[in-house]
This record gives C-alpha cells, sequence and structure tokens, in this order.
C-alpha cells in the first residue's frame, strides 16, 4: 500500500489546481448551464490533470540525482528511493495513454491539444528546459493549450483578449518562478537548475514586471472590449482592482517575502493574496451568473 501511495504522490495531485485553467472558458463563454459542455470541461480537465501527473513522473524520472542536491525536490519518490527511475518511466507511459484516451472520448480535439501539451512538455523535459525564456514561454503555452481544451476543445469561442491575459499571467509567474529560485538558492541555483546559470535578477525583475503591466492592460482591454460587453455587460470592469491587488502582492512577496516560487503555496501562505483571488473569482461569478 505505501508504494501505491509513492505512486499517487509521483504525480503530484496536489498541483492539479493548475489544470482548473481548463474550466475558465466555461465560465467567461456562459457555457455552465449546459450539462453536457459541463461534463465535457470536466473530463477534459481530468484528462489534463492525468497528463501533467505524466510529465511530474517523467521528469522525476530523468533528474533523480539532480533532485537529491535540492532541499524540497530530495523529499520526491523517486529521489528519495520510494519509486525507481524505470517504475517512473512505465507509469509516465501508462497514465499518458489513459489521459490521450480519456481526452478522445471527449472530442478529437481535445485528444489532439493533450497529445500536442504531453508532446511540447516531453520535449522541455528532454533539453529545451535548457534554453533561457523558451523555458518559461514553453511552460506558459502548455497552459494556453489547457484554455483552448477548455474552449475549442468543447465548442466554445475563446475570446483573444483573455488568450492574451493566460499567456502573460503564466509568462509572469514562470519567471517569478525563476527569480524566486535564484534569490533561494543563491550559489547553489545553477546547480539544481541548469538554466538558472544564464539568467540574472536583473533580467527576470524586468521580465516579472513587463509581463504584469501586459497582463493587467489585457484584462483591462478584456473587460471592456466590445463582444465583452455584449455578452457578460460591463460590469467585468469592476473586477479589475482583484487583479491588481493580486498582482502587486505577488510582486510583494517575490521581492520582499521570497516568495514566488509556487503559486498554489503563495495562496495558501497570503491571506490577502488568496483574498484577492477569491474576491476577483466571487466577483466574476456574480456578475456573470
Amino acid at each position: 500500500m505505501r508504494r501505491v501511495f509513492a505512486w499517487i504522490e509521483l504525480l503530484r495531485p496536489r498541483q492539479w489546481v493548475k489544470n482548473a485553467f481548463v474550466l475558465v472558458g466555461l465560465v467567461f463563454g456562459h457555457a455552465w448551464r449546459d450539462s453536457a459542455m459541463v461534463s465535457a470541461a470536466l473530463c477534459a480537465t481530468f484528462a489534463f490533470c492525468l497528463a501533467s501527473g505524466a510529465i511530474y513522473a517523467l521528469n522525476d524520472a530523468r533528474d533523480a540525482e539532480q533532485d537529491r542536491r535540492h532541499p524540497d525536490k530530495r523529499l520526491r519518490p523517486v529521489a528519495r528511493g520510494a519509486v525507481s527511475p524505470g517504475e517512473a518511466a512505465v507509469i509516465f507511459g501508462i497514465i499518458a495513454a489513459c489521459a490521450i484516451m480519456l481526452a478522445a472520448w471527449v472530442d478529437w480535439r481535445v485528444a489532439a491539444i493533450v497529445a500536442a501539451y504531453l508532446a511540447l512538455s516531453g520535449a522541455y523535459s528532454m533539453g529545451l528546459k535548457q534554453v533561457p525564456v523558451l523555458d518559461v514561454v514553453i511552460i506558459a503555452a502548455g497552459f494556453m493549450l489547457r484554455l483552448l481544451a477548455g474552449t475549442l476543445g468543447i465548442g466554445i469561442e475563446p475570446s483573444n483578449w483573455l488568450l492574451a491575459c493566460g499567456f502573460l499571467l503564466t509568462l509572469f509567474l514562470g519567471f517569478a518562478k525563476r527569480r524566486a529560485e535564484i534569490a533561494g538558492l543563491a550559489e547553489d541555483a545553477a546547480a539544481h537548475r541548469a538554466v538558472l546559470a544564464r539568467y540574472s535578477l536583473r533580467f527576470l525583475d524586468k521580465a516579472t514586471v513587463d509581463c504584469a503591466v501586459g497582463m493587467t492592460l489585457a484584462y483591462a482591454a478584456y473587460t471592456l472590449a466590445t463582444d465583452t460587453v455584449l455578452l457578460h455587460g460591463s460590469g467585468l470592469a469592476w473586477t479589475l482592482p482583484w487583479v491588481l491587488l493580486g498582482t502587486g502582492r505577488y510582486l510583494y512577496r517575490l521581492h520582499r517575502r521570497g516568495g514566488g516560487g509556487d503559486p498554489s503555496e503563495e495562496l495558501l501562505r497570503d491571506p490577502i493574496l488568496g483574498a484577492s483571488v477569491a474576491g476577483w473569482l466571487a466577483t466574476v461569478l456574480w456578475l456573470i451568473g
């Protein structure tokens, strides 16, 4: 039984909250009243949970030796010896196949998007993660594929402004994570993630601010766009203060509190950041609903 728990831990279910990106189209596309759309979106979300879990297993199988030297990653199943690299590779293959089959049950377009995510993330694991900037862009592209699975994949037309906002948000979080890693690991940063040797704090500070500003402007443009006003009314502009609060608080934690490494952890640790996200979500649901 302990081995089964280690296999489940290998898939990192705590990180699956990121796959809620698939459900964004359901909310902003006013499709939550359509039971068929809801079922399709939930299945697509779980398919991405399996796909992301498979990629975590692949990463751990490849990076076990490096992870053993990391203060936190050394506790991962493969790094600590609870799961062998060979087992992790087999689990990757099985779970990836299950993800594609579940996605195909929803729609061939969802299956194609999940397959593209697996291919892109696999290429990242195999070497593209060593290329500065491209490494963060690939991670952001993975989130865009989630958005597309929950929109085009199930028959909802996505908003270009919303896609731009989502892409800039994930770029912001990606560059923030790189900065947090360099600041937290100091001289050992490159030993734990080789690409960090090719970044500088100055570059990452500029990149995070640029993405934060671009994301905020894109979201503001989305709330004020003609199509958005026709679909939701003009009230969505009132959610912008929550976005500004959350973005500013994240930057504060990144620069003054040593945070920014994991968005999920930051939400749990910082009540103001958590309140800004909860306030934004509650306001959106109230205005749209």
